[in-house]
């Protein structure tokens, strides 16, 4: 199985296991879909956002992508459905609508 690019096996074995189960390096979410549990979801008004970009920087799950100085639409595999980008949008240009699966 895999996700996110990343090899996931039901069973580990001994020789992948570093010396005394060290961790060597920082966990990340980017590796996994995360926003799987989301609850409420932002959707954006395309025609009311300004590109201001006051979004982007509150999002604590780096969700809101920028690229060449535009916000682009939000990665949903990573947003929790928080909320904090519709507070803080001056233009009410991001609705939070219940998540329907």
């Amino acid at each position: 199985m895999k996700q996110k690019g990343i090899e996931i096996n039901d069973r580990v074995s001994w020789q992948n296991i570093t010396l005394a189960g060290a961790v060597y390096g920082g966990g990340t979410a980017k590796q996994f879909a995360t926003g799987d549990w989301r609850s409420m979801r932002p959707v954006m008004v395309w025609e009311k956002c300004k590109q201001c970009l006051l979004c982007a920087p509150v999002c604590p799950d780096s969700s809101i992508p920028v690229e060449a100085g535009k916000r682009l639409d939000f990665d949903y595999d990573h947003c929790k459905g928080c909320g904090v980008c519709v507070q803080v949008c001056p233009f009410e240009a991001i609705l939070f609508k219940k998540e329907e699966k």
